[in-house]
């Protein structure tokens, strides 16, 4: 078996991420086109995150906010965006580092992203090399068609739970909503 010397793992996840940096920032410049909105779930616990305490104890995982009517503030760096958003009628500041988000998903033209966060790239190459080592010669790697974007489906309770007040009820993205696939990044690397 060879070794992956360029990491094409993690080439991708820059790739993927410099999109999703590409749509924050044309968002903080001139506001949300049409009916896009985003979806946009985080490690709440990865390094470079900023919350209050009172959200962290609430969700000390992970966390799904919504970018669509009211969101104030909206930066965008190189590293990650900063955004004011309003939870149960109080006004938060949240920082997000790139490398913290675990999804991203606009559901008015059912297009998704979904990344490694920090730390998973090795760990979960490292279990599936131990957990399955005969079956990385069975299937091997297909590109994503073209027509078909990956797009996450977050679990409920991930989106009843974090979504701020601005986000209309019943437009949560949900598995099976017609032509939307969830890719991992894992199946495609050669183990």
């Amino acid at each position: 078996m060879s070794v992956d010397h360029i990491r094409y793992d993690l080439l991708t996840q820059e790739a993927l991420r410099s999109v999703l940096r590409r749509v924050l920032q044309d968002a903080a410049k001139d506001g949300l086109p049409g009916d896009h909105h985003f979806y946009i779930s985080f490690n709440t616990g990865a390094p470079g995150v900023r919350l209050s305490k009172r959200l962290r104890a609430q969700y000390p995982e992970e966390m799904t906010i919504v970018l669509q009517h009211q969101f104030r503030n909206l930066k965008v760096g190189e590293q990650g965006f900063e955004v004011g958003l309003s939870f149960s009628g109080v006004n938060e500041h949240l920082a997000v580092p790139f490398d913290a988000i675990k999804r991203f998903f606009d559901p008015s033209v059912q297009f998704g992203l979904q990344f490694e966060t920090i730390g998973t790239t090795e760990e979960a190459a490292a279990q599936e090399g131990a957990a399955a080592p005969a079956e990385a010669d069975k299937a091997p790697a297909k590109p994503l068609p073209a027509s078909k974007p990956a797009a996450p489906a977050p679990a409920a309770s991930e989106e009843a739970a974090a979504k701020p007040e601005s986000a209309p009820e019943g437009e949560a993205p949900r598995k099976g909503d017609g032509g939307a696939e969830v890719v991992r990044l894992d199946r495609f690397r050669k183990k």
